[in-house]
């Protein structure tokens, strides 16, 4: 075979960001907010690359990509099907798409031009799968086999509805098999793995399985400036609500990777829009312009989800459900997405990113001991030593508590004090709490668990009418 050139252009959780907004960049001490991202600028980014290097761009998409923001949300995704059809892509996987149950998602997937694969989603009653492991697409005289990997958390972490019908495995028993029957059957001459796992289980499958050429990855948002090189595999991810987007050119000789040149691309305001994906941009957004852009308030410091123990975006959430909910103390999961709010106005469209579910308010009784085995069971869940023992997510955000731990600690033995206010916790005392969504308490926990009438962006709009400084203290989780 001849040295061969190919383009992969890498789209990742972009979580239903149709257009340029807010993103966080650390610069030093501090953070800076830059505005990023836009349907408009990545089809300008992937038309350039196809016009570059014509036939030989394989443009794929790691899933979250339909759900995140409110023309999203309202839509059930469908509202974006246009848009990320005129991209043309070849392949996507997913996670936040199954938010409206696999149903839907088989149904949102029939208007797409391109396939959703999973190599690890199975219906519970026949044992088959409802999408695609894989397909095989020409690029540069090339034959590439790309093999999709779900979100594993889906049946896991997410809510009940997710999932129903359908259960997910990792995928990693099942790639073996799919890697030799495309190299014999199919006679690729190179394998991407399309993955919604996150960048250390995929670091880990890498280390595990051979022949995949590239990990296109995705779920943890990630801003890799350079690939991974694991066992011979690349691995790419390109952060998050389309604010950067991930260019991977290979030149291939002998079905060897000789040359890998790789730019994470910052999608600003020095990428011209294109014109056609503008206009449909604009049509999707003016019904909801007007709503969303109106001003709810002020915030005098940055609001952000970038931070791994605790965030200002989610510290202003959990003040607001505990307002609602009449508590001092307040749940909610430790979500990744949502883009930042610079100092200044808040807007409608600042609270639908916040909390695109708009779930109701809800309280609960929990004890001492209760609330300490969830948050030792979210701390494995989120630093579990075992990357495929990882579910995703940040710590769970909480008010009104003080903790201090050793997040190197095994499983069960990481928190060392928790304090309520200034007293230690009382393992058998009863402790009102307010949360939104079973990930911010799990259904396993608590008595007289009860939803109120008011929803989260309610809730929110609510604690900005509010005077200042009425409010308990943000919770910490301290290091120690």
């Amino acid at each position: 075979m001849s040295t061969r050139d190919l383009t992969i252009f890498q789209i990742n959780d972009t979580h239903g960001y149709l257009e340029p907004h807010p993103e966080l960049v650390w610069a030093g001490a501090e953070a800076s907010y830059r505005t990023m991202g836009g349907y408009a600028r990545i089809a300008s980014l992937l038309k350039a690359a196809r016009a570059e290097r014509p036939g030989a761009v394989v443009a794929l998409d790691n899933g979250d990509t339909f759900h995140g923001t409110y023309p999203a949300v309202e839509s059930k995704g469908e509202a974006l099907v246009p848009l990320v059809n005129a991209l043309h892509l070849d392949a996507m996987t997913a996670h936040w798409e199954f938010a409206w149950g696999p149903r839907h998602v088989i149904a949102l997937v029939g208007r797409l031009d391109h396939p959703m694969l999973a190599i690890n989603c199975y219906d519970k009653e026949t044992g088959k799968r409802p999408f695609p492991a894989s397909i095989m697409v020409e690029r540069g005289g090339l034959r590439v086999g790309v093999i999709g990997i779900a979100a594993t958390i889906i049946d896991k972490s997410m809510p009940p509805h997710f999932s129903e019908g359908v259960r997910f495995t990792l995928g990693v028993d099942e790639l073996p098999a799919e890697i030799e029957r495309l190299r014999r059957d199919e006679k690729a001459d190179l394998l991407i793995v399309l993955s919604h796992l996150g960048f250390p289980l995929d670091v880990k499958l890498a280390r595990m399985i051979g022949g995949i050429a590239v990990i296109v990855s995705g779920h943890t948002h990630n801003r890799l400036e350079s690939p991974a090189r694991v066992n011979g595999t690349l691995i790419i991810q390109s952060g998050c609500h389309g604010s950067f987007v991930g260019r991977l050119d290979l030149r291939i000789d002998g079905g060897e990777i000789v040359d890998a040149r790789h730019r994470l691309i910052a999608v600003d305001e020095s990428i011209a829009v294109d014109a056609a994906m503008q206009q449909m941009v604009e049509e999707t957004m003016r019904p909801h312009r007007a709503m969303l852009d109106e001003v709810m308030g002020r915030t005098q410091i940055g609001l952000h989800r970038d931070t791994n123990l605790y965030a200002p975006m989610d510290d202003v959430l959990l003040a607001a459900i505990a307002r609602a909910g009449d508590a001092d103390i307040a749940f909610s999961n430790g979500w990744r997405y949502g883009a930042p709010i610079p100092p200044g106005p808040v807007t409608m469209n600042d609270f639908w990113n916040i909390i695109p579910t708009n779930p109701p308010v809800s309280t609960v009784a929990l004890t001492g001991g209760e609330i300490r085995k969830m948050l030792e069971d979210n701390l494995e869940r989120t630093f579990a030593a075992d990357p495929f023992e990882q579910m995703g997510g940040y710590l769970k955000r909480f008010r009104g508590l003080t903790v201090y731990g050793k997040i190197e600690n095994p499983a069960g033995w990481r928190i060392e004090h928790i304090f309520v206010g200034n007293a230690p916790i009382r393992e058998q005392h009863s402790y009102k709490a307010a949360f939104v969504t079973a990930q911010g308490v799990p259904e396993e926990f608590g008595q007289n668990r009860r939803n109120l009438p008011i929803k989260a962006v309610d809730a929110l709009r609510e604690y900005f009418r509010a005077p200042a400084g009425t409010h308990a203290r943000p919770g910490r989780f301290v290091a120690a």
